[in-house]
């Protein structure tokens, strides 16, 4: 699944974007694309727990086409 996330302006962000999925899935694979604030995840986890783990930790996350 894919999600754009706005306010992933920095290394210091997407660290934070990172903490935030691993802390509802440690075992998830993450890609970060932060020149298009964009992020790939590989997970079980549905989609909605995703996003509320982000939005819980401060960046909003809209889905994107994959």
């Amino acid at each position: 699944m894919r999600f754009h996330i706005p306010n992933m302006n920095c290394g210091g962000c997407a660290r934070s974007v990172t903490r935030a999925i691993q802390s509802v899935d440690a075992n998830a694979r993450i890609t970060i694309e932060q020149a298009s604030r964009e992020i790939e995840i590989s997970t079980d986890l549905p989609r909605q727990q995703i996003v509320a783990a982000l939005a819980a930790a401060g960046y909003p996350a809209a889905p994107t086409a994959a």
